[in-house]
């Protein structure tokens, strides 16, 4: 024990005679906790200045550093590998695959991301709602990409939901940004399309219940379905030649191309189309009546052709008369109003 004690004291007074002193435990202790806080963030930051993007996806990179402008730094192209990006860069990510934008006339999918309500009236005034679908690609071209995030990227837009999101945040900044942006370009499109035709020149049913001094019937109605699918067409055809023109202008580049409207239908507001139903049902139960008028006819037409054969052929007569009788008759009185029929026992 003494040796020890002896051993130490020989050691600080070495330690004295030099001027070094030993480092202590708490020193340690705060060198690696100023390492740890200090050297962290720079290891992550380091490790966060990597990017890759999905098979999916293209991402548009700006500047974020402390001392660095926000100016587009690159484009990652789909299904990348890690590419270094730059110390606290932003990365924004848009869709590069096919995406879709739904028109409906259920106003019960109003408020869905993404789904539009559009009701749009006739030549006619008849409001008549829109049932389709469009298609469409974010342009991939580097340079255009560039240019719609410039435009787009850097701002934010009110989902149906009332909450703002960037472009890039995910398919809610995309819905976002269609709901806002595009939209309404669809719906001009589709409001000056079909205000060019009547409402029966697009639903055929819609003859049954508008004035017209001319009388309409189901025939006539029916008859107007193959002209009806051709003005159809038409409207279709129309908003896929004037919608890409339309939303190059309105967004003011070619930032989405491969663009489809597929018009699925045409529907009658509630009303209307209740009418329709009654009208059609009234024009069934006119059908059937003029069916039976129809049958009355042939047989009287018949009644009067047999009763004529009977006045050129009173024994044919006769003969038919002794044919309707009962069976089992044994005693017959012709011409006798007090005659009686007997049967046999």
């Amino acid at each position: 024990m003494a040796e020890k004690k002896t051993s130490a004291a020989r050691e600080a007074g070495a330690s004295r005679r030099s001027g070094v002193r030993a480092p202590s435990r708490r020193t340690a202790i705060v060198a690696a906790v100023l390492l740890v806080v200090v050297g962290w963030p720079v290891l992550s930051a380091l490790f966060g200045g990597f990017e890759r993007t999905g098979g999916g996806e293209i991402a548009v990179v700006r500047n974020g550093g402390f001392f660095d402008n926000n100016r587009i730094r690159q484009v990652i192209d789909p299904g990348s590998g890690r590419v270094w990006v730059g110390l606290y860069s932003q990365v924004h990510k848009y869709p590069a695959q096919q995406r879709f934008y739904t028109i409906t006339s259920d106003a019960g999918k109003g408020d869905e991301s993404g789904v539009d309500v559009v009701t749009v009236p006739s030549s006619d005034g008849v409001n008549m709602g829109i049932e389709g679908t469009l298609y469409f690609t974010l342009n991939q071209d580097h340079q255009a990409l560039r240019q719609f995030d410039d435009k787009y990227g850097t701002r934010k837009f009110r989902s149906a939901g009332g909450d703002t999101y960037n472009v890039y945040d995910g398919d809610k900044g995309w819905s976002a940004f269609l709901d806002q942006i595009v939209r309404p370009v669809i719906d001009n499109d589709l409001r000056s399309q079909i205000n060019s035709f009547r409402c029966a020149e697009l639903v055929s049913s819609c003859a049954l219940v508008q004035n017209s001094s001319a009388p309409r019937n189901v025939q006539s109605a029916g008859q107007q379905a193959q002209s009806n699918n051709g003005n159809i067409a038409k409207v279709q055809t129309a908003i896929n030649t004037s919608l890409a023109a339309d939303l190059e202008q309105t967004l003011g580049g070619k930032f989405v191309t491969n663009i489809h409207f597929n018009l699925v239908r045409i529907t009658l507001p509630s009303k209307v189309q209740d009418a329709v139903d009654r009208a059609q049902a009234a024009f069934a139960q006119i059908s059937e009546a003029q069916a039976k008028v129809a049958s009355a006819k042939a047989e009287a037409a018949a009644n009067k052709a047999r009763q004529d054969g009977y006045n050129k052929c009173p024994t044919c007569a006769r003969i038919e008369e002794l044919k309707a009788l009962p069976q089992g008759i044994t005693v017959y009185a012709p011409g006798n109003p007090n005659g009686s029929l007997l049967r046999g026992r």
